[in-house]
C-alpha cells in the first residue's frame, strides 16, 4: 500500500481499505484470548508512546494499524474477550459490526423527519417491534400515545426519562413546583441516576436495599 492519506470519498479506496480493516479486526478476534483481559498499565502510559503533536502529513492505513497493534492492543481492557465478565460482557456481534459499517456509510444526521424520513420512520417501527416483544400496552407504541427514540447510552436514556417525567409532572402541578419534585430510587440503580438528577431535579432520595432486594426502612439518604 502506498504511503498516502485517505481521500474523503473514494469508492475503490474504500473497498480496498475496508477489506484490510475487516481482516485486521477478524485477526484480532482470532487472537483476543492471548491478551490479558485487564490492561496492565498506569495512567499516562500512552503519552510516552505517541507524539505530543499531530503529524503534518497523513500516514498510510497500514502504519496506523501497526501502531494499534503495537501500542493499543497490548494495553486495552478487552471487553469482547470470552474471559471478560464485568459491566456489559459479550455485547458485540457480526451483525453489529455490519450495521455500524452501513450506518457510517450512509452517515445520516436524522434530527428531524425531513433530514431523512427513512431513518425516523425505521426507528419508530423498530421500537414498536421491541414494545410488542415486551408485551407493552398500546399506549407505549407509536400507534397510541407513546413511541420513543433510540438513545446512544444508558446514561442518556436515564436523563431523557427523568426529563420526560419532570415535564409531565410540572404540567400537572405547575412550573413553580420544581423544588418539590423528588426522585425515589434504590442503591441498585445505574450510577448515572444521581448525575442526571443534578441536571433535572432538585432532590433525589436513594434507598438502601438488603438481601433479596428488600427495602430497609429508615435507610433513605440524599
Amino acid at each position: 500500500m502506498d504511503n498516502v492519506g485517505l481521500k474523503p470519498v473514494d469508492a475503490e479506496q474504500l473497498r480496498d481499505y475496508a477489506h484490510q480493516m475487516v481482516d485486521f479486526i477478524a485477526d484480532y478476534y482470532n487472537s483476543i484470548e492471548s491478551f490479558p483481559v485487564l490492561s496492565q498499565v498506569q495512567p499516562g502510559y500512552l503519552h510516552k508512546l505517541i507524539p505530543d503533536s499531530a503529524p503534518n502529513h497523513p500516514e498510510s492505513l497500514q502504519n496506523v494499524l501497526d501502531d494499534v497493534q503495537a501500542k493499543i492492543f497490548p494495553e486495552v481492557t478487552h471487553w469482547q474477550s470470552p474471559n471478560y465478565f464485568a459491566y456489559y460482557p459479550s455485547n458485540s456481534s457480526v451483525a453489529g459490526f455490519l450495521g455500524e459499517m452501513l450506518s457510517a456509510g450512509l452517515n445520516i444526521v436524522g434530527f428531524s423527519w425531513i433530514t431523512s424520513p427513512a431513518a425516523t420512520e425505521l426507528e419508530m417501527i423498530v421500537l414498536d417491534w421491541l414494545g410488542k416483544m415486551l408485551k407493552l400496552p398500546e399506549h407505549f407504541l407509536s400507534t397510541g400515545q407513546g413511541g420513543g427514540v433510540i438513545q446512544g447510552t444508558a446514561s442518556e436514556a436515564v436523563l431523557v426519562v427523568l426529563l420526560a417525567a419532570r415535564d409531565k409532572a410540572l404540567r400537572k402541578v405547575g412550573k413553580n413546583a420544581l423544588e418539590k419534585l423528588v426522585v425515589y430510587a434504590s442503591d441498585q440503580t445505574h450510577a448515572s441516576l444521581q448525575k442526571a438528577c443534578q441536571v433535572s431535579y432538585k432532590c433525589v432520595l436513594i434507598y438502601e436495599f438488603f438481601y433479596f432486594f428488600f427495602l430497609i426502612p429508615g435507610t433513605c439518604f440524599f
